[in-house]
């Protein structure tokens, strides 16, 4: 999966860290922010192992970050960066999570369906840390490597079964001097 803009685990750690004092805000949508009473229900590591079109295996792994809003709000502030960092260390003593993992955050509520979203943008706004996220999105990794995805000029899908070239066969001629012009063992024919 290509990676390389996304936001890592330890980055995103590292964010957090500088920031401790700070409320910790999430928006989803254009100025919706995910309600100050929610909760870091769980955080997941999940190893991603798959074959693209182009046959090619990929492996990634994916830290998801759980955010779930109570339906009777309970605060009027968000938690503060510390608290969603005790989270975190509580779940590090459980589980050894990978520094490189691509970091997701998993948030839904009753006006918007839950789905896996990227850290974008982390900018400061008073006593506020807001985190801006971005929609996952597909992609064509034969694409991503410079391949084709569709019909190549050969007429051929990138999804297509590869095609297997017959090799012909080569016929073996005995060129040694034997009488029965077969190369029996013992004939000193080879």
């Amino acid at each position: 999966m290509e990676t390389t803009h996304l936001m890592n685990w330890q980055s995103f750690r590292s964010v957090l860290a500088e920031h401790l004092d700070k409320h910790l805000q999430f928006r989803y949508a254009d100025d919706q922010l995910v309600d100050a009473s929610y909760h870091i229900t769980e955080i997941k590591q999940a190893l991603i192992t798959s074959v693209d079109c182009g046959g090619v295996m990929n492996a990634w792994t994916e830290i998801i970050v759980q955010l779930w809003e109570p339906s009777v709000k309970d605060s009027e502030r968000a938690m503060t960066v510390s608290k969603a960092l005790s989270i975190v260390q509580l779940v590090e003593k459980a589980m050894t999570l990978n520094p490189l993992a691509t970091v997701k955050i998993e948030f839904g509520n009753a006006e918007y369906d839950t789905r896996q979203m990227y850290p974008g943008q982390i900018t400061l706004d008073g006593d506020n840390l807001i985190v801006d996220l971005s929609l996952d999105f597909t992609q064509c990794k034969a694409i991503s490597r410079g391949q084709s995805c569709g019909t190549t000029v050969a007429g051929e899908e990138c999804c297509a079964p590869a095609v297997t070239t017959i090799k012909p066969l080569i016929q073996l001629k005995n060129l040694g001097s034997t009488t029965s012009g077969t190369c029996d063992p013992g004939s000193d024919c080879c």
